[in-house]
């Protein structure tokens, strides 16, 4: 089996444009020699703590410029990568860790005391190393020589990113190193032409698979520069963009409205001549936003799908074909995607190719269950045309998508569940202008219990990410369920709001 570990990519960068600046934030900034001395420092720091090849350590940061060095320090060191989200509480870490038994999590500071309690509740050991902004002189303090990249085969899992079904706990999709240096390696490439001249906004998360590799690994195998930003926040985006002179910008839906609202309210502020290159994916572009953002930017707009199981990147709209507003594209290549089971030209669209994760950690069961002869079943229900251009119709899955967050409602049940006063809980997604879904609960209470709506939303609030909780929450005496009793979603309706309620 050939070897192919994804550090090499950071290193083959660092080798030919050592001194061009890798990745800055504000008035901090590394170059590529910098950044890969310090991911090679990282690997010793773990070597030193016993870390081997296999072994899981978790990347707990938002986006800092020690996520890179730690992520690719992990990497070189053998290990397998772990990103999780800051926001998460203390028992979906927990989960993380007990799931992939991680021997080592780098944790935000703001995080530490969270961390510290899920990995005493999670009893695997898992040791918890802070880090704060500008804090890797201090931690790699000692390590003064950078390790060697430890070998690994192109089949190896690389990182473990979790995610959810619309049932049961979120399971761990394993990518290899293969899976993630060729999704890169098309992106860069056939997909961006994306050259050392570039310079990528980093405003996605990078412990998300769409901003760690359509942004991170791609910029990084070129030699352009990664700005980051830690927080999305429409005006200071298109600030940096005008004054950093990005060229390009991968988001989520709800991004470019919010930046295309901005410009509407303050037309002449944001000029933004050296953005040429923007894609969106997360879920549909309203094909307005799509529009209204290239016609006030003089920008192509490119509208792809994926996910985590894909490395991420499965189909595109390309700069050198047609490209079709409110259609995900075409497969890239090496990659083929057909129709399961199509009724009147829809159907469960599937994925075969090199961007197909190896499985679920520890999930043979759900592994089987989602690749079924090569194919990795997405669970969401599309379309094709002639030219072989798809689009998404529907999902079938319960997933909500809300502001290009995933949201899981069988997750949200569960702590529902645990309150003592809920009987039945139903989490569904409700239409909103601005986020694209808004969370929502409809909960029968047991007999004789008390428990208002906002005492039930400060309950699940408490326990989740903050993007996770339902913002509405009703009672109902019971909700409508079939013949075998399973709850029917599909005929649980949300209480009449007005229409401003609905763009809260």
């Amino acid at each position: 089996m050939p070897t192919v570990n994804i550090a090499d990519l950071l290193s083959r960068t660092a080798a030919q444009h050592g001194p061009r600046t890798a990745v800055e934030l504000g008035d901090a900034s590394l170059t590529y020699a910098e950044l890969d001395a310090l991911a090679g420092r990282t690997a010793a720091l773990l070597a030193a703590r016993g870390v081997r090849h296999g072994d899981r350590v978790a990347v707990m940061l938002p986006n800092l410029m020690e996520f890179p060095v730690l992520y690719y320090g992990a990497l070189r060191a053998g290990a397998i990568v772990v990103p999780m989200n800051p926001l998460l509480r203390a028992r979906e870490v927990a989960h993380y860790l007990r799931d992939s038994g991680a021997v080592v999590i780098f944790a935000h500071e703001s995080t530490v005391a969270e961390v510290e309690a899920a990995a005493r509740e999670a009893g695997g050991g898992a040791a918890v190393v802070p880090v704060a902004a500008g804090s890797l002189t201090e931690l790699l303090a000692g390590h003064a020589e950078p390790a060697a990249t430890v070998a690994a085969a192109s089949d190896d899992t690389a990182v473990i990113l979790y995610t959810s079904g619309t049932t049961g706990l979120p399971k761990g999709a394993e990518l290899t190193h293969d899976n993630l240096d060729k999704n890169a390696e098309i992106a860069a490439g056939p997909l961006f032409g994306l050259t050392e001249a570039d310079d990528v906004l980093g405003a996605l998360p990078l412990f998300h698979a769409f901003g760690q590799v359509v942004a991170m690994n791609t910029a990084f195998r070129v030699g352009a520069r990664l700005t980051l930003l830690p927080r999305f926040e429409p005006g200071l985006a298109l600030r940096t963009m005008r004054d950093r002179r990005i060229t390009m910008f991968a988001g989520v839906p709800t991004m470019y409205a919010a930046m295309l609202s901005a410009h509407r309210q303050a037309p002449g502020e944001y000029d933004v001549p050296a953005l040429r290159l923007c894609v969106s994916g997360g879920s549909a572009l309203p094909v307005e936003v799509l529009r209204g953002f290239e016609d006030a930017f003089g920008c192509a707009v490119l509208e792809g799908y994926g996910l985590s199981e894909t490395s991420p990147i499965a189909s595109f709209n390309h700069l050198d074909r047609p490209r079709k507003a409110g259609s995900i594209g075409t497969p890239i290549d090496g990659v083929e995607m057909k129709l399961a089971k199509a009724e009147d030209g829809v159907g469960e669209i599937c994925v075969r190719g090199h961007n197909v994760m190896k499985g679920y950690w520890n999930r043979p069961d759900a592994t089987a269950e989602a690749i079924r002869d090569g194919w990795f079943h997405t669970g969401d229900l599309g379309r094709v045309d002639d030219d072989g251009y798809y689009s998404i119709v529907d999902r079938k899955k319960d997933l909500i998508i809300r502001g290009g967050f995933n949201v899981y409602p069988r997750e949200i049940e569960e702590v529902l569940y645990e309150h003592p006063a809920v009987a039945e809980a139903a989490v569904i997604g409700l239409p909103h202008e601005a986020l694209g879904e808004e969370i929502a609960a409809a909960v029968a209470l047991r007999p004789s219990a008390e428990a208002s709506p906002d005492e039930l939303r400060e309950f699940v609030k408490a326990q989740v990410a903050p993007y996770k909780y339902p913002r509405e929450v009703w009672l109902v005496d019971a909700l409508p369920k079939g013949a075998t009793g399973k709850i029917l979603k599909r005929e649980i309706s949300a209480p009449a709001r007005d229409a401003e309620e609905a763009k809260a």
